[in-house]
Parts: C-alpha cells; structure tokens; sequence
C-alpha cells in the first residue's frame, strides 16, 4: 500500500507538517498488518514504537478491560515513545489492521534532521494524550461518581 502524504497530513499526528516534510519521514515508517485477534503490544512488555492505524481497528485492554478502541488515522504506544515505562495496555486488533510504524531510533533521525517536523510530531503526540486524558477523566465520573463532601 503507497501512503500518500496529503492524506497523512489529514490527521492529528501529523497537523502542522508539510508535505514535503511528511515524505521525508515516510522512509523512516514501516507497515504491518496484524490479523483479527492478534496482540499487538502487551501489556508490562517493552514497546519502542508509535503506531499509526491506516487501516482498521483496535482495543486497548487493561487486565481484561476494554478501555477503548482506536479506529484509522489514530495512534497508540505514544505513551512508551514519551516515556520508556513499560507497556499500560495490551492493544489487540479487532479487524485486519494495517498500522505504519516509527520507532524512537527515527524518531531520534527526525530531530537530527529536521528539528521543526520534529517539534510538530511531539506536539500533536502531546495534544493527543491531552485529549485521551480528558476523554479518559470525564468517562471515569460518568460512570458510578463517588462525590466527596468538603466541610
């Protein structure tokens, strides 16, 4: 599958960026495809990679919990690029996924050579995990809200 750059510069992970700043790091991605049911991280496992969904789409499960699911032009394993914890969630593809991939080793070639496209991917990663937080926080007391009493 040919990826196109001005149908990846449609999507978060990649706002801001040229085009040509795009192709550039297409070089540095690479594809897989993962059959219905496959585990593509696991959860308490290393991962070094962020994914990006071009086709399909995955659940997050932590200890047996859906927490939720990702769909094309989406990521997930941006928490263990940012930080190299160990993995918070096992992410199984519900359909055949096709993802591409860049791991922290091109991320580190992205800053080398182009410190602006850089700047861009960590901040659109950041804004997405704000968003993810938020989603995650409001879900949290939309369901069985314990409310604390302040004297």
């Amino acid at each position: 599958m040919v990826v196109d750059s001005s149908v990846l510069g449609q999507y978060s992970l990649f706002d801001g960026l040229e085009s040509g700043q795009i192709d550039s790091i297409l070089p540095m991605m690479h594809q897989e495809t993962f059959e219905v049911g496959t585990d593509i991280i696991i959860e308490d496992k290393h991962n070094d990679k962020l994914y990006f969904i071009l086709e399909g789409n995955v659940a997050l499960v932590k200890k047996g919990v859906i927490l939720v699911k990702r769909d094309k032009g989406d990521t997930f394993g941006e928490l263990e690029v940012l930080d190299t914890s160990p993995v918070e969630a096992t992410v199984k593809a519900l359909v055949p996924t096709k993802v591409m991939t860049l791991s922290v080793d091109a991320l580190g070639e992205i800053y080398e050579k182009d410190l602006k496209a850089y700047s861009f991917l960590l901040t659109n990663l950041a804004r997405d995990v704000a968003r993810r937080l938020r989603y995650m926080n409001n879900r949290m007391v939309s369901n069985d809200t314990h409310y604390m009493e302040w004297s």
